[in-house]
């Protein structure tokens, strides 16, 4: 089992960037697979990013291609997200959450566990 814990969250102006970590407990960081998702008001959860647990190659959606970059420190037990050139459409409560294996789900019911949120607030 894993403990997720985010941070990172505010309030920032559109085009400015934020900088997500997830820290997990347990000493198997490293068998999980990560993701990051978002929810904003009104709408479902979405899929972010994610990365995969030891060759850490990263998937993300296209709304944040090229803007959000997911990276992961199994030394720290710690997940990151970094978002530049943010946009008020990015404003969500964004969840960190952890998936046992290889494969890393693009679907939030996929996910095992998950943190309960930061948010973050995108003014225009």
């Amino acid at each position: 089992q894993v403990h997720l814990v985010e941070s990172g969250g505010g309030l920032v102006q559109a085009g400015g960037s934020l900088r997500l970590s997830c820290a997990a407990s347990g000493r198997t960081f490293s068998s999980y697979g990560m993701g990051w998702f978002r929810q904003a008001p009104g709408k479902e959860r979405e899929f972010v990013a994610n990365i995969r647990r030891t060759d850490s190659i990263t998937y993300y959606s296209d709304s944040v291609k090229g803007r959000f970059t997911i990276s992961r420190d199994n030394a720290k037990n710690t997940v990151y997200l970094q978002m530049n050139s943010l946009k008020p459409e990015d404003t969500a409560v964004y969840y960190c959450a952890a998936r046992q294996g290889m494969v890393v789900p693009t679907t939030p019911g996929a996910m095992d566990y998950w943190g309960k949120g930061t948010l973050v607030t995108v003014s225009s």
